[in-house]
């Protein structure tokens, strides 16, 4: 099965295997890395996720070879039929692979070994931690084909760099070296090939140190809050704050801190 999708201690490693296209996917493999997420989504005992790709590559995209015929097919059969998919397939679910206006408030984490364009620039932009290696590029390429970024890139990225940069990925549509990705903020860090997913489980393993319901409302916080004005946003962060309180991991961590111990979290 080219999407994988694996679980140990609390972290899920999704992870795209299709080497033969550099991790470009069709329609079936869009459906199955969407069903992933929801998977990722929908566990409580699942805390944080790592998505990567096999080989040199993290994902290149849809392969265009077979993606836009599979999908027009797929349309036809939809329109005719009176039907939402076929062979398990729905239009929707493209979208929600890349996480376009996907609501996950568990964190992810991106293993960024090779190629990070089209699609996979589109995905990146809905993970929270970007670690790559030195070979890896980042790149909004679609403008150079006369096509479009419309999995979230052009909405995303100018919120998540200083619009100067923004606008230097989405207008040159160049591809860009992890060095580079880095000094404009897209990345967190560079590391060794070698040491990509053991730093990636490093990573992990100091956010799932924390109080899973507290780090979920923190990024529920924080994309809630982008969408809103500062007041209403200050409100939010006040409704969430007080679920919170009321947890039993809340009540957990003050308990392990006075009996100088390592809380031992529930995520209720």
């Amino acid at each position: 099965m080219p999407i994988h999708y694996e679980v140990d201690d609390h972290v899920a490693t999704i992870t795209i295997d299709r080497p033969e296209t550099r991790n470009a996917l069709d329609m079936y493999h869009f459906r199955d890395l969407a069903a992933a997420w929801r998977k990722f989504k929908d566990d409580d005992e699942v805390w944080i996720a790592i998505i990567t790709g096999v080989d040199d590559a993290f994902m290149s995209g849809a392969d265009l070879k077979t993606f836009i015929p599979q999908v027009t097919e797929l349309q036809k059969q939809i329109a005719a039929g009176d039907v939402k998919e076929v062979d398990g397939c729905r239009l929707s679910d493209s979208v929600y692979a890349v996480l376009r206006n996907v609501k996950i408030f568990k964190p992810i984490i991106a293993a960024v070994g090779g190629p990070c364009v089209a699609g996979g620039m589109e995905m990146l932009g809905g993970v929270d931690i970007r670690i790559a290696t030195p070979d890896a590029t980042f790149g909004v390429m679609e403008p150079k084909r006369g096509l479009f970024a419309g999995g979230g890139t052009t909405v995303r990225l100018p919120r998540q760099l200083n619009f100067p940069a923004a606008m230097e990925f989405l207008l040159t549509a160049e591809r860009f070296p992890a060095e580079r990705a880095l000094e404009l903020g897209l990345i967190n860090e560079i590391v060794a090939r070698e040491q990509l997913m053991e730093r990636a489980h490093e990573w992990a393993h100091r956010i799932t140190a924390n109080a899973p319901l507290a780090v979920q409302a923190t990024k529920e916080s924080v994309l809630r809050g982008l969408a809103l004005d500062l007041e209403a946003a200050y409100k939010l962060e006040q409704e969430i704050s007080s679920q919170v309180f009321q947890t039993e991991d809340a009540k957990e961590g003050p308990k392990a801190f006075a009996e100088k111990r390592a809380p031992v979290w529930q995520g209720k």
